[in-house]
C-alpha cells in the first residue's frame, strides 16, 4: 500500500521546511512513501525537489496554480489518476498554499484580494474535502493559517479574515473527525523569515521584520500535529498575543492596528 504526504505551496518558505524535514523523517525508515510537492513556479519547484535525495521516499512535483475552485479540481484529478495505479493512503496533507497583500483596503487591488480569498480560503477547504476520502485512522491535517486569525487587523484586513476562517474551519473539522481517528491543527504563526513580506508588500519590504526562524517553527507544528493538537502557536510571544485578544474588542483591535502598524504597500 502507497502512503502519500502532499504539501502545497512547497517551493519556497515554510512549505520547502515542512517538506525538508518530513523527509528526513521517512528517509529511510523502511515504508514506501510519497511526497507529492505542489507549487506554482515549475523551475523553483524542481529545483527545490533535486535538494531532497534519499531512500524509501520518492519526491513528485505538481507545478500550477492552485487558486480557487479550480486549483482544487486539479489536486482531485491527481488523486483520481492516481487511484487507477492502485489503492494508496493519503497520511498526511499540509495545506500551506497562502499569500497575504499589506495595506488599507481601499488602497489594494480588489482583483488581489478576491484571489487570496480563492487560495487562502476556497482551495484549502476544496483540497481538504477531495483529500479526506483518501485518508484513514492516524491520518493528519495541518492548515497554516496566522497569529492574524485571533483579530480583526487594519491594513491586513483581508488576510486576516482570511486565516480567522481558516483556523475555525480547522477547528470544527477537528470536531467532525476526531470519531475517525483523523486530527486537524491549524497552524498559526507570527513573522517568520520567509518571502511573505516581499509578496505583501509588493516589493517594498524585503524581509519580515523581526521574523524567526521557519525550521524551529515547522518542527513545532509537526510536533503539535503528531501530539493531536488543535492549534500550533510556537513562541511564548505568540502565545501571549493569542491569550490577550480574548481581552480586546475586535473594533478596537482593528482600529489599533490600522493606526500603529502601518505597512508598505
Amino acid at each position: 500500500m502507497k502512503h502519500i504526504i502532499i504539501i502545497t505551496g512547497a517551493s519556497s518558505g515554510m512549505g520547502a521546511e515542512f517538506a525538508r524535514q518530513i523527509y528526513a523523517q521517512h528517509s529511510g525508515a523502511g515504508k514506501t512513501t510519497e511526497m507529492w510537492l505542489i507549487a506554482r513556479e515549475k523551475d523553483k519547484l524542481n529545483q527545490f525537489a533535486r535538494e531532497l535525495t534519499g531512500r524509501d521516499v520518492a519526491v513528485r512535483t505538481f507545478a500550477f496554480d492552485l487558486c480557487g475552485a479550480n486549483g482544487a479540481g486539479r489536486v482531485n484529478d491527481m488523486l483520481a489518476t492516481e487511484s487507477q495505479n492502485g489503492k494508496f493512503i493519503v497520511d498526511l496533507l499540509i495545506n500551506n498554499a497562502g499569500f497575504g497583500t499589506y495595506g488599507p483596503f481601499d488602497e489594494t487591488d480588489p482583483v488581489r484580494e478576491m484571489s487570496m480569498i480563492d487560495l487562502n480560503c476556497t482551495s484549502l477547504t476544496g483540497i481538504c474535502g477531495f483529500v479526506l476520502p483518501h485518508m484513514q485512522r492516524g491520518g493528519r491535517i495541518i492548515n497554516v493559517a496566522s497569529l492574524a486569525a485571533f483579530l480583526p487587523l487594519g491594513n491586513f484586513a483581508v488576510y486576516a479574515a482570511t486565516k480567522s476562517y481558516v483556523m475555525s474551519f480547522s477547528i470544527a473539522l477537528a470536531a467532525e473527525l476526531r470519531d475517525r481517528g483523523i486530527s486537524v491543527c491549524a497552524m498559526c504563526p507570527g513573522s517568520v523569515s520567509t518571502n511573505f513580506a516581499n509578496v505583501a508588500s509588493n516589493g517594498k519590504r524585503r524581509d519580515v521584520l523581526h521574523g524567526c526562524d521557519p525550521h524551529r517553527v515547522v518542527a513545532h507544528a509537526l510536533r503539535a500535529s503528531e501530539r493531536g493538537h488543535r492549534v500550533a502557536l510556537w513562541s511564548i510571544k505568540w502565545k501571549f498575543k493569542a491569550f490577550m485578544t480574548r481581552f480586546i474588542g475586535r473594533y478596537i483591535g482593528a482600529r489599533a492596528a490600522y493606526i500603529f502598524n502601518k505597512r508598505p504597500h
